[in-house]
């Protein structure tokens, strides 16, 4: 899997950098505090090869990647200022 491109893809997906308020990982999903959740493409997101599922619960968006989920984070990581 090409993290890399799915980071890149996510962070898109989720609105751009702009919209990232903060964001972690859990064992297994990348979970974003957005400033707005409606710039989400969630129908883009879950087709995403690589994501397994969408999650927008207790004032976070998750994106479910699975036992991977690190190496997602640190991409994203890598992205976000």
């Amino acid at each position: 899997m090409d993290y890399k491109a799915l980071a890149k893809s996510i962070l898109h997906d989720i609105g751009g950098e702009e919209n990232v308020i903060s964001f972690t990982h859990c064992a297994t999903r990348l979970r974003f505090n957005l400033k707005d959740d409606s710039k989400v493409v969630k129908k883009h997101l879950d087709a995403t090869k690589g994501v397994m599922g969408v999650v927008n619960k207790g004032g976070q968006f998750q994106v479910v990647i699975g036992n991977h989920v690190k190496d997602a984070y640190e991409e994203v990581l890598k992205l976000v200022s």
